[in-house]
């Protein structure tokens, strides 16, 4: 690191213990983000969880009081949970639109949107790997396992390994089992 011009040795000291200071804060700020906990259910936020129902009203607050301000209308369709508040969960799409939604109407069945068209399906989690299948954007799929890179989804009776990259629904460091 360069030298401060015109800085006293006690001055570089402090300079440098204020630094480390801040990257230790940025650092503690980054795994207390990563072990965020919702209040209620003390599962992890943010996290993926899929409609269970045909229809879910999305609601501008956490109870019926609150306004619907859109419908969600495609069953199984993943959501990222990202707040909890008694029987609510602030949840959002794909694209960012979202409210609150009573957790009645979520399921923990982990779903996928697949985001690359024709994204291919391979029988092993291997860029070179056989085609089974191929999936249009826009497909859901259901999550059954992900490794570091790939997820094993089946969409439409069609099963495989997808590229984690491909989906909206995991997280990228995330793995199922």
């Amino acid at each position: 690191m360069g030298r401060l011009a015109g800085a006293s040795r006690g001055s570089r000291a402090i300079f440098h213990s204020v630094i480390g200071c801040l990257a230790g804060a940025v650092l503690a700020s980054a795994v207390h983000a990563a072990e965020e906990r919702g209040p209620v259910t003390n599962l992890p936020l943010p996290r993926f969880v899929s409609l269970k129902a045909d229809e879910g009203n999305v609601r501008r607050g956490p109870s019926l009081s609150h306004r619907v301000d859109w419908v969600f209308t495609r069953r199984n369709m993943p959501l990222e949970v990202t707040a909890e508040y008694g029987h609510w969960r602030r949840v959002r799409d794909r694209e960012g639109a979202g409210g609150w939604v009573h957790y009645s109407l979520l399921s923990g069945v982990r779903t996928a949107l697949v985001e690359e068209d024709m994204v291919a399906l391979r029988m092993k989690p291997d860029d070179e790997a056989p085609v089974n299948a191929r999936a249009e954007a826009g497909v859901v799929a259901r999550v059954s396992e992900c490794n570091l890179d790939w997820c094993w989804v089946i969409a439409g009776g069609e099963r495989g390994w997808v590229r984690k990259a491909a989906l909206w629904g995991v997280k990228r460091e995330e793995i199922l089992e």
